[in-house]
């Protein structure tokens, strides 16, 4: 096994002097940044409506349905999602609302989109977007880049019944919204940890994850109460607060035990059991900051590295695909990823190249598991979430 960086990495914080080196490796505290809020209501913006950014909600000429196991990605540069064709690229874009992040698509075809402005309903299908649904928190001015206030991460119930998106508030504690599928508005809200990365959901929709970035922590949310508790979440320690590399970013839910999966620094994998609060800690090899972490039905754990806080000691971008037995393979990758997505034969992963700081780009690394080749693929704005349909 190998062993754990010493202990002085714990203290490893974003200061001036380092910004130069460490621009592209990871994130850091958040903004304090701070502005004169629109109201915000709780209805659905409903079809037809043109969103915000104006002109036509789909792009003309568009094919009507996609293409099976086509790809859609978050604009996160842009106020789009891009359907991708992974051996041609980019076929068309929806217009959704500032800065989409996260995504997740239901059943029935529709997928729904976490932006600056509220929850966009996007019919995959017909390639149109149907509403959006505005947020109840008070999130702040809608604005871009890394800190934007808004939507983040977001998770679909196993019954499609309803969404849960975890709102970032700039200089302040988040919030895990609840939307009603049917009616398409907010029903719920829920206080979690500042800077929601990530959320997910129990197999059997009984709990809710919000995973916070700048509070070290997740908050477990009973889905029918709505009650909530804090776990902590740090295997290396909380020393430099706001300022620290070294947080939770995103989860994933094991398939064999519900036990919560959160890779840090390509390292440790921190697994967290939701019922009891305590966290495991497992070796990891890949020695590189971690953010975007999927799993798959048989347990095999994908994250996606995104470069080193120290190139003198932390190496580059990758992807890790840990087996439920432990065994790793990394395949490298060029330039910072953010997100990943596995095709549903297994053999290929999709990463997104839109990162949430500096250095990102515009598409995704086509990995084949079982070779190792890479090619990457021009698609999108900033691309962050990424699904398969």
């Amino acid at each position: 096994m190998p062993k754990f960086r010493r202990a002085s990495r714990a203290a490893r914080v974003l200061v001036p002097a380092a910004v130069s080196v460490v621009l592209l490796a990871g994130c850091a505290g958040a903004s304090g940044g701070t502005g004169a809020a629109s109201p915000r209501g709780s209805a659905a913006v409903p079809s037809p409506a043109a969103p915000s950014s104006g002109g036509p909600a789909t792009v003309p000429g568009a094919p009507d349905r996609p293409v099976s196991g086509s790809l859609l990605v978050a604009d996160f540069g842009a106020d789009t999602v891009t359907f991708v064709d992974p051996a041609k690229g980019a076929t068309g874009s929806v217009r959704v609302g500032t800065a989409p992040y996260g995504l997740v698509v239901g059943g029935d075809g529709r997928a729904w989109v976490a932006t600056a402005e509220g929850v966009a309903v996007v019919d995959t299908r017909t390639r149109q977007r149907l509403a959006l649904v505005p947020y109840e928190t008070d999130s702040g001015p809608v604005t871009t880049g890394e800190y934007r206030g808004g939507g983040m991460g977001i998770a679909l119930s196993p019954d499609g019944r309803r969404v849960y998106v975890g709102v970032n508030v700039p200089g302040g504690k988040g919030v895990l919204e609840v939307v009603d599928t049917t009616a398409l508005r907010v029903t719920g809200t829920v206080p979690v940890g500042r800077r929601p990365f990530d959320v997910d959901v129990s197999r059997d929709g009984r709990e809710v994850y919000a995973t916070n970035h700048d509070s070290f922590d997740v908050t477990v949310v009973t889905a029918g109460t709505l009650e909530s508790r804090r776990v902590e979440v740090a295997p290396y320690g909380t020393g430099g607060g706001l300022g620290s590399w070294l947080k939770p970013h995103y989860a994933a839910v094991r398939p064999s035990d519900g036990k919560l999966l959160l890779p840090f620094e390509g390292e440790r994998l921190a697994v967290m059991d939701p019922r009891t609060g305590r966290t495991a800690i497992e070796p990891m090899t890949a020695d590189t900051h971690q953010h975007g972490a999927v799993v798959t039905a048989d347990g095999t754990l994908f994250a996606v590295g995104t470069g080193p806080i120290d190139p003198a000691e932390d190496r580059g971008p990758s992807l890790t695909v840990r087996k439920p037995d432990g065994t790793e393979r990394v395949y490298p990758l060029e330039g910072p990823h953010e997100d990943v997505a596995v095709s549903a034969d297994g053999r290929t992963a999709y990463v997104t190249g839109g990162f949430t700081r500096d250095g990102y780009w515009d598409g995704l690394s086509v990995v084949d598991l079982a070779s190792g080749d890479t090619r990457r693929l021009p698609a999108g704005s900033r691309p962050l979430g990424v699904v398969v349909l």
